[in-house]
């Protein structure tokens, strides 16, 4: 494997790693119709520390406009409403016999706009994220100046792909963020 190689592969792991976590981000982010993926990511103070709700709970969607999550241990019922009602989902949980619904209102044209400007604020998150994914590599190819086995062509080829790199990630995002803002302003 050649040091190019190396350097690109470790470039796309850290970008893929920014993917995943802006489409965890993204998916906090309401549509109107009831999806686990709204509230899987909400942590809860559980067994001595902060766990995924997903962890903790079975999540299930009954209808369009209601979720359901049932808690494997019911002593944690309080902790998850609480959980979910402070999040910022904005969500109302009812405890309801063994489980807690979710009503998930429709969305008003102002909501919509808020959740875009959420949406805007995450984007940006990543493309900083990516921001620091490149800087770092890019400190490793700058690192490969000072050695005599690599010539200069080869840091400049490194650098031109470095870039190529960075903007097919970033294009990414942009798209993954066009696509949610459709999905978020439909009605």
């Amino acid at each position: 494997m050649t040091l190019e190689h190396e350097l690109i592969q470790l470039l796309r792991q850290k970008f893929d790693r920014v993917i995943e976590n802006v489409e965890e981000d993204f998916a906090t982010i309401r549509v109107g119709r009831a999806k686990p993926d709204m509230v899987e990511g909400i942590t809860v103070p559980a067994y001595g520390s902060w766990m995924r709700l997903v962890e903790l709970a079975t999540i299930a969607v009954p209808d369009t406009n209601m979720l359901t999550v049932t808690p494997f241990d019911r002593s944690l019922m309080s902790v998850i409403e609480k959980a979910i009602g402070d999040s910022e989902m904005k969500l109302s949980p009812a405890v309801s016999g063994e489980m807690i619904r979710i009503v998930v209102p429709s969305l008003t044209q102002e909501r919509r706009l808020d959740f875009v400007k959420l949406l805007k604020q995450k984007t940006e998150s990543g493309k900083i994220m990516m921001r620091q994914a490149r800087q770092d590599v890019k400190e490793k190819i700058d690192a490969l100046k000072e050695r005599e086995d690599v010539s200069e062509d080869e840091v400049y080829k490194l650098l031109a792909e470095l870039d190529k790199v960075t903007a097919e990630y970033n294009e990414k995002v942009e798209e993954m963020s066009r696509a949610k803002e459709k999905e978020v302003m439909a009605v």
